[in-house]
């Protein structure tokens, strides 16, 4: 029996800030997906172009993950969150000269670097609250800590809603958007002007035990064939959780970015209203990821991840036939199947992979530039008819069946 404490009394400060920050970077994440819909009304853009924000996002995670872990070996988990806080904060300061330029370049510039504060924060905080305990733990302290990045997808959409589209705002001005980053770019700053007086104890390294924890996580049997010394690219089950986390983020941007636009054309909801129908899909991801740990006690998590893509696949096609508020709620509960696939993804990838979990995890967060990669493509095909671009997650959901099925066994190419 497994008698470890969550954490201990001195590393209590430490932890309560480093899970706020999972708040912090949902809350920014899901506000681009508002901001596409804002942008099309304002600067008067396609759908396609206005994909470009997502581009602008996972782009910058795609250029950040190794950098920011390479940082982080040298600096320390400390001086990591402090970039990335910094680059967070200056990248919502930005949006004060794009929105006086009503310049959608510039936005892009801002959310690029926005989200290179993001992306650093996320490399670094996943083992940086692993660290702050005793490793029989650190799996609890990442999931208590990822429950908050689900609270800050939830509120997201509704601070967008409400200051964005809501009655006060003008849905024709971009003063609401920079009033709105300008005050989140505030809060970041002080934060990280905080956190540079809080003094952080000595931890260890987490990355020496944790291919235990990944073990107990994917509940798998120990694989044949399997030489943790190789180099990465010769770790079959690695590169393929790649792909498959390239095409799971894919399908997640495509869907989260044109939400709006579905409710407004589809279901012809004002876009106020539709931010708290997005706002519920977020909370369905919650409930998704409290379900998805449940099975796993009693199911392999790759039949369940293979089980809730195929159910995404068949709710892809009831949304592309525009059956009224059948799609409608069909397209909410996609983020319930979503919500185990980049955690589930994410820990089959790193098994047996002894000291190359910490570059190894660096990879999984640049393969986020599936979301950059695929949302412009599934807007050109919105602007003919935004429900049957929710047939291009398919393919998506695919490869990732595929990487659930036959591909998620550890194993080492000769």
């Amino acid at each position: 029996m497994n008698t470890a404490k969550f954490t201990e009394k001195k590393y209590l400060v430490v932890l309560a800030f480093v899970t706020s920050l999972f708040f912090f970077w949902a809350i920014a994440l899901t506000m681009g997906d508002i901001l596409n819909k804002h942008f099309q009304n304002v600067l008067h853009i396609s759908k396609s172009k206005s994909g470009l924000v997502q581009l602008s996002i996972f782009g910058a995670y795609a250029l950040m993950g190794i950098p920011a872990g390479l940082f982080m070996k040298k600096f320390g988990y400390k001086m990591g969150v402090i970039l990335g806080l910094i680059l967070f904060a200056g990248g919502c300061f930005l949006f004060v000269p794009a929105a006086n330029s009503a310049s959608f370049g510039f936005f892009r510039v801002a959310l690029f670097i926005l989200a290179l504060g993001m992306a650093t924060l996320e490399t670094v905080a996943h083992p940086f609250v692993a660290a702050l305990g005793d490793e029989k733990t650190s799996d609890q302290r990442v999931n208590f800590a990822q429950s908050f990045n689900g609270l800050g997808a939830i509120v997201g959409p509704l601070l967008g809603g409400f200051f964005i589209f809501g009655g006060a705002a003008d849905d024709h001005s971009l003063d609401s958007v920079k009033s709105l980053y300008t005050w989140i770019g505030v809060i970041i700053l002080i934060l990280a002007v905080a956190f540079s007086f809080i003094k952080v104890p000595d931890l260890k390294d987490p990355h020496a035990e944790e291919i235990e924890m990944l073990e107990h996580v994917a509940g798998e049997e120990h694989a044949e064939n399997v030489d943790p010394g190789a180099p990465l690219w010769k770790q079959r089950h690695f590169v393929f959780a790649v792909i498959a986390q390239f095409f799971n983020v894919a399908a997640q941007g495509g869907t989260w970015a044109f939400f709006i636009n579905y409710s407004v054309e589809k279901m012809h909801m004002q876009e106020s209203q539709a931010t708290y129908y997005f706002s519920i899909s977020m909370a369905m991801m919650m409930v998704g990821r409290f379900i998805g740990t449940f099975l796993m006690r009693y199911i392999a998590p790759h039949k369940v991840l293979a089980i809730f893509t195929a159910c995404n696949i068949v709710l892809c096609l009831i949304i592309s036939q525009s059956f009224g508020w059948v799609s409608f709620i069909s397209l909410i509960l996609l983020n319930l199947f979503l919500s185990v696939m980049y955690p589930t993804i994410f820990s089959l990838g790193l098994k047996k992979l002894g000291g190359k979990v910490q570059q190894a995890s660096s990879f999984l967060v640049m393969a986020m530039f599936g979301g950059a990669f695929f949302t412009p493509i599934m807007g050109k095909l919105a602007e003919k008819d935004v429900a049957h671009s929710y047939l291009l997650p398919i393919i998506c959901y695919v490869i990732i069946i595929l990487f659930a099925v036959k591909f998620y066994k550890p194993k080492t190419i000769k």
